[in-house]
């Protein structure tokens, strides 16, 4: 099977490629250091020639308002492409509960990710993942001083990148879903507990102090993070800290 894998450089991407074509499949990596363009469209009727299967990998460089424009953009010359290449099924990387925080741009930006792949031409599959354990250390550094890291008690269910790869990997070689997938880390924390254990075990002396309006996930309610019904995922926090 033949995949163009978009975003294919990145953490999510490289891992992806990596698997499927250790296992036989000819996963092919795309991004603009290969001189593929989603937002102009440049290469993409050239990649898609001979593809069985997209992988959308990839992602808005910024948070805000303009994500929405950059996943329109990006989707519908994906789509394009993929339905002229005769594409059979088109994978999506998404996030658990994005549909319940619309306050946040960037979580609206990947709901309409969600509904332009859904209304397309094109057979597709979701996967929703929880917060990678690869971006923790950002999420502390978004509120964090000299002194202290101020974090809200949002229930988060971490996973390793290396397991969302995995599971990208499976669902993109099956019947496609035309549905989500959601993937999920075997724990659940506070996220305020979470920033004392990564950084108690970096040794370093920073207090968390909880602040349940500090940072994005402040807006984030109840179990959002979190998907009782999510396929779990074997690494542990502690285990991918050491």
């Amino acid at each position: 099977m033949k995949l163009a894998v978009f975003g294919g450089t990145g953490l999510i991407g490289s891992q992806v490629v990596e698997i499927l074509n250790a296992v036989g499949h000819e996963a092919v990596p795309h991004a603009q250091s290969t001189g593929v363009d989603v937002i102009s469209g440049q290469g993409l009727d050239e990649v898609m020639a001979g593809s069985d299967v997209i992988v959308n990998l990839t992602n808005s460089p910024t948070f805000d308002e303009a994500s929405l424009g950059f996943f329109q953009t990006s989707m519908d010359n994906l789509l394009a492409a993929g339905r002229k290449g005769g594409v059979g099924h088109f994978v999506i990387l998404s996030i658990v509960g994005v549909d319940q925080v619309p306050e946040l741009d960037y979580y609206r930006a990947k709901v309409l990710q969600e509904d332009i792949l859904t209304a397309g031409p094109i057979p597709y599959s979701i996967v929703r993942s929880t917060q990678f354990m690869e971006f923790i250390d950002a999420i502390l550094s978004w509120t964090a001083d000299g002194e202290t890291v101020r974090l809200p008690p949002t229930p988060i269910q971490p996973i390793a990148s290396k397991d969302v790869a995995r599971a990208v990997a499976e669902v993109a070689v099956g019947t496609p879903l035309r549905g989500i997938r959601n993937i999920a880390g075997p724990e659940v924390f506070a996220l305020d507990e979470l920033g004392r254990i990564t950084l108690s075990h970096k040794g370093d002396n920073r207090a968390v102090v909880t602040d349940p309006t500090a940072g994005m996930f402040s807006v984030v309610k109840g179990d959002v993070l979190t998907d009782k019904d999510a396929h779990l995922a074997p690494t542990r926090y502690a285990d991918w800290l050491s």
